[in-house]
């Protein structure tokens, strides 16, 4: 409890907001969506101690993911 009471003060501090969250049991998985300013802001909340700890008890994959307004706009940009 300690640790995700920490977590949510972090996550405060670096202007993450958790989405949404699901469990499959059956698989030993949990999936979490996360909103951020930028993925720069996302890594530095990775970096604090008490999420480095989180991590140790547990594997991760971060898979950074895009609105479809956003690709869009990518796409027009890299198209200049």
């Amino acid at each position: 409890m300690e640790l995700n009471e920490k977590a949510d003060a972090l996550m405060k501090k670096h202007k993450v907001k958790l989405l949404a969250s699901a469990e499959v049991p059956n698989e030993h998985s949990s999936y979490e969506i996360y909103e951020a300013p930028s993925f720069e802001d996302f890594d530095a909340l990775g970096t604090e101690p008490a999420i480095i700890a989180m991590g140790e008890f547990s594997t991760m994959e971060i898979k950074p993911a895009m609105s479809p307004e956003e690709v869009t706009q990518m796409f027009k940009h890299m198209m200049r």
